[in-house]
């Protein structure tokens, strides 16, 4: 069974930079084809990035895209997220997603695509 262990989640001011990673256990990592998503304060869980495995193909949110850079280290079996120049609106739990599938680059953004998940790590942005 994949185990998902997230940490480097805090509070940070606007503008900072954070962290994040996540180590994965249970499976070869490179099997896995890992991803963050995040769920701000009241609102539905959306993507972040992902980098497949195999190829370490990449794919971020739009949103972001400038602000955050997703990945993967081998030797340590992690997953990490950079995340630089913080607005309050990045105030969310973020959490480690991996599947043992296949997944094409168009499906990364799927949350239903990924089989396992962490707890999630609180990150909070004051301004």
């Amino acid at each position: 069974q994949v185990q998902l262990l997230e940490s480097g989640g805090g509070s940070v001011q606007s503008g900072g930079s954070l962290r994040l990673s996540c180590a994965a256990s249970g499976r070869a990592f490179s099997d896995l084809t890992m991803a963050w998503f995040r769920q701000p304060p009241g609102k539905e869980r959306e993507f972040v990035g992902a980098v497949k495995r195999l190829n370490y193909g990449t794919s971020y949110a739009d949103s972001l895209k400038g602000r955050l850079t997703v990945s993967r280290n081998r030797a340590k079996s992690t997953l990490d997220l950079q995340i630089n120049n913080l607005r309050p609106e990045d105030t969310a739990v973020y959490y480690c997603a991996a599947s043992a599938r296949g997944l094409i680059t168009s499906s990364l953004p799927r949350e239903q695509e990924y089989e396992h998940w962490g707890q999630g790590t609180q990150v909070t942005v004051s301004s």
